[in-house]
């Protein structure tokens, strides 16, 4: 039984590696061809350049705080975490993209300089991305670094997601601002 276990779970994991193998070329071409050029548009930049003057002197246990508190007003109608990141310039930039995408994204989100959400298309499960593979193999790798997270089932949506993820910098100075990572409904790339 134990056996027949450890064979059905190495089964899954191959099945789900030749999956994100399969649509990472497209996903990565999505990247590319769709979504790059809206990482130099001025409002993205100018959004990025306010929330890292704001952030820089923050230590973790203030980065922390603000995840707590995000977290705990999801879902709630009080959000004064929430609030200025979905309603700002930037956010209205990234919603009108989603919006344009005929349903082939169903997020964005761009992350400040210690990877809190700057501005996003809808909320977020938390603010902090800082910690997770998408700001850490973009932001943290530097300019051009781009990143494509595994294909997976979305049982509220029914569909199969993957996001892709890129590091932003000033396209003037070169300078590091952020990163953005854009939720793409993969069966709609074929």
């Amino acid at each position: 039984m134990l056996k027949q276990s450890f064979t059905s779970l190495a089964v899954l994991m191959a099945a789900q590696t030749a999956m994100a193998d399969e649509f990472a070329p497209a996903l990565e071409a999505y990247l590319q061809n769709n979504v790059a050029a809206w990482a130099h548009d001025p409002v993205i930049l100018d959004a990025l350049r306010a929330a890292n003057a704001q952030t820089a002197g923050y230590d973790n246990a203030r980065i922390i705080q603000l995840d707590q508190a995000w977290r705990a007003e999801v879902g709630q109608s009080n959000t004064p975490t929430i609030t200025p990141i979905l309603n700002n310039e930037a956010a209205d930039f990234l919603r009108n993209q989603v919006a344009a995408s005929g349903g082939a994204i169903s997020e964005i989100f761009v992350m400040d300089a210690v990877g809190l959400n700057a501005a996003a298309s809808a909320v977020t499960s938390d603010m902090w991305q800082g910690d997770e593979t998408k700001f850490s193999a973009t932001y943290s790798v530097g300019p051009g670094a781009t990143h494509i997270g595994d294909v997976e089932f979305d049982e509220s949506a029914q569909t199969y997601l993957g996001q892709v993820s890129m590091a932003i910098s000033d396209p003037e100075t070169g300078e590091l601002l952020g990163a953005m990572t854009v939720g793409v409904n993969a069966e709609r790339l074929f």
